[in-house]
């Protein structure tokens, strides 16, 4: 997935990011996927979403203060807007998205 300059450059775009810090050992983790599939058809260009493994990237996880996992993060322009650990329900994230995205067009 996404690291280092990669993920610099996806979240200082002018386009919402939705991140999820997850790891792959964890239950909850596995139940954010098809509502972030779901999240993902509903929003459509309006913001990207990535996955980002804890375990693999320990340092954006530290940078962003990542304690547990599931976190999301919706970062605009390079700065999170919006955060919440544990399972999110798609219409809440559709409607966190639609809220930044529309807020900052």
């Amino acid at each position: 997935m996404a690291s280092g300059k990669n993920f610099s450059e996806l979240i200082n775009g002018e386009q919402p990011v939705l991140v999820d810090f997850y790891a792959t050992w964890c239950g909850p983790c596995q139940m954010m996927q098809p509502i972030l599939q779901e999240t993902a058809s509903k929003v459509g260009g309006m913001a990207k979403i990535i996955k980002i493994d804890v375990d693999k990237n320990p340092l954006a996880a530290s940078k962003y203060q990542v304690k547990g996992v599931p976190t999301l993060i919706l970062f605009h322009k390079g700065k999170p807007v919006w955060r919440q650990s544990g399972v999110v329900p798609a219409h809440q994230l559709v409607q966190v998205i639609q809220q930044h995205a529309l807020e900052n067009a």
